[in-house]
């Protein structure tokens, strides 16, 4: 009867720490999402500054690079 009673205890301590551990992943997962939402803005807003900085300098005629390319994959410096 104990070797009952000891395996109720152990599947109930089990379910209370699935439930925890599930209340962690789901508050660890809008912890990722609102932390992707705020990169996505801030490259946003350092591309805005990018493509101000460039009409600005006229830096696109200048030295004769594309906008598009540009902005997508940074160039290597030979």
């Amino acid at each position: 009867m104990s070797n009952f009673k000891s395996t109720i205890e152990k599947i109930r301590a089990l379910e209370a720490e699935r439930k925890n551990i599930l209340l962690e992943i789901d508050e660890l997962r809008r912890m990722a999402d609102s932390k992707a939402k705020a990169l996505e803005s801030e490259v946003g807003m350092l591309r805005e500054e990018v493509k101000s900085l460039r009409l600005l300098l006229g830096a696109d005629e200048e030295f004769g690079i594309d906008k598009q390319e540009s902005l997508s994959s940074p160039k290597k410096k030979k």
